[in-house]
């Protein structure tokens, strides 16, 4: 492991791996009789923060912090800022495709990092969470559809649409995912579960703004 850092970092020891696996920034796994053994997820983490003290002289804090958003799917900061910030998906067009409905990278965002990423303030998050269009995951993270959700209630409060008007798109949503759910237990069809879901709900989705389109136009 030494070997492969020294090319860039002449200077790091053994002991400085081991203080840094004493903060907590690095835990290789342990042999039974006890030696450390470095993966290379291990190697590139230990690259990252040798270059963070030498070329962006962050405090083990500022590394700490951007190491847990890193794990947590955010982008690396660079030298832009001493804090990483939401790379999230842009929100999906009025009818998104089935690729849409497929998972994505997996991001987890905090309260904070939310609302800087969809541009909504601290009441409106709090609305929005009150009444279930935003909802959290057992960590108390978010993911990145929630930022569309955020997005898409933002540009409707301009219009005069509080959070509180839209509990009924959760209410649809959770039965259209309920309905989804059901088709895939009881009948079979080709392709993947995952290909199949997201034909399912690329279709729901279509026929809801065909439906509102419809009416809005009588």
């Amino acid at each position: 492991m030494l070997e492969r850092l020294r090319d860039d970092f002449p200077d790091v020891t053994s002991s400085k791996v081991r203080f840094l696996e004493t903060q907590g920034l690095v835990a290789p796994e342990r042999t039974p009789a006890g030696y450390r053994v470095f993966r290379p997820e291990d190697v590139d983490r230990l690259r990252y923060i040798l270059a963070a003290q030498r070329d962006r002289f962050w405090p083990l804090k500022v590394i700490r912090e951007a190491l847990d958003a890193l794990d947590r799917g955010l982008a690396d900061p660079g030298t832009e800022s001493v804090r990483p910030h939401p790379d999230v998906p842009t929100p999906d067009p009025v009818v998104p495709r089935p690729a849409a409905f497929r998972p994505r990278a997996r991001v987890r965002l905090t309260g904070p990092e939310l609302r800087q990423a969809s541009g909504i303030d601290k009441p409106m998050f709090a609305a929005l969470e009150s009444f279930g269009l935003l909802r959290a995951d057992r960590t108390g993270h978010f993911t990145a559809e929630a930022v569309s959700v955020a997005v898409a209630a933002r540009r409707l409060a301009e219009h005069g649409l509080e959070p509180r008007h839209l509990r009924p798109f959760r209410t649809a949503a959770d039965r259209e995912i309920g309905l989804v759910d059901q088709v895939l237990a009881t009948r079979r069809g080709s392709g993947s579960k995952e290909e199949r879901t997201a034909e399912i709900l690329s279709a729901c989705v279509a026929l809801h703004v065909a439906l509102v389109r419809s009416g809005l136009e009588r």
